[in-house]
């Protein structure tokens, strides 16, 4: 994410949101692309081998195909293949699934269409990102408080490594946010303690799925600050010591045509920066 320092903004709380629509129907199908387990060093990230799975559900597709999405998050989906991508997660209706660090709320409202009236998402915004960066960055999940067609969404607004959803989760969702962590208007957290919180916010056998921009192999935390990007390893890494086993990789965000050593915001590569999908369990 980019993030433009402002003044202390005083906002501490919890909003609660407002509803689902009911989804529609949509076919079509996709490309996910995942992988064995038993990944544990951390190199591990880059042994596994993928496998191509395919389809993509109709509850995903009628959530990518949603038209009050507004039209802005639609132009993004090229880049993003939201469809394929959440397929790979396997979220699914009925599921408690927290966006972390949700920012313009992109997946958030497409969580909500997925799970339905009988799941829930919890929007999570660090009280640190609230403070520290411009209103905008933040803009679209604080919207979703006033809008009558997402009852099954929930902000949660607190310091970062007090990431504590009220219930039990299926899934933890973070996307081109981890190396924030690592950066100074979050602090820089206490990374570790973050990892913990996501691991013991997710019921036995939940999974964390992390999306990120790729740095140079070996570059450990060296680009997080001024490219934006962070080493696949530390992630593995920083995950597994928390408790996580990494599960699966996905190939379907990635560009070997990135060379790494671009800021993530500058218009050459802006949107198709290389970027890893990791899918982490909670053991159970």
């Amino acid at each position: 994410m980019s993030c433009t320092k402002i003044g202390h903004c005083a906002v501490a709380a919890v909003i609660t949101v407002l509803a689902m629509t009911a989804a529609r129907a949509a076919a079509t199908h996709a490309t996910v692309l995942t992988s064995a387990t038993s990944a544990t060093s951390a190199t591990s990230a880059a042994g596994l081998t993928n496998a191509i799975v395919p389809g993509v559900p109709g509850y995903i597709t009628a959530a990518v195909a949603d038209p009050a999405r507004p039209a802005a998050e639609v132009d993004r989906d090229a880049d993003r293949k939201p469809a394929a991508v959440l397929a790979f997660t396997g979220v699914k209706p009925g599921d408690r699934v927290a966006d972390f660090m949700s920012g313009g709320g992109y997946f958030t409202r497409l969580f909500s269409r997925i799970v339905g009236t009988n799941g829930h998402v919890y929007a999570f915004l660090p009280e640190e990102e609230i403070r520290n960066c411009a209103p905008a960055e933040t803009q679209g999940t604080r919207a979703l408080g006033a809008d009558s067609g997402y009852a099954n969404v929930s902000v949660l607004i607190a310091p970062v490594a007090r990431f504590r959803p009220p219930e039990a989760l299926d899934l933890v969702w973070t996307s081109l946010n981890f190396h924030d962590l690592y950066d100074s208007f979050m602090g820089p957290a206490n990374v570790p303690e973050v990892a913990r919180s996501m691991f013991h916010a997710l019921k036995p056998g939940g999974v964390l799925v992390i999306v990120d921009h790729v740095a140079e192999s070996g570059s450990q935390l060296r680009d997080t600050e001024s490219l934006h990007r962070i080493d696949p390893q530390v992630l593995v890494r920083t995950l597994e010591a928390a408790g996580f086993t990494l599960e699966a990789q996905s190939e379907l965000l990635r560009n070997a045509a990135d060379d790494h050593r671009q800021r993530v915001f500058d218009p050459a590569i802006r949107g198709r920066t290389d970027q890893v999908i990791l899918k982490f369990r909670r053991p159970g």
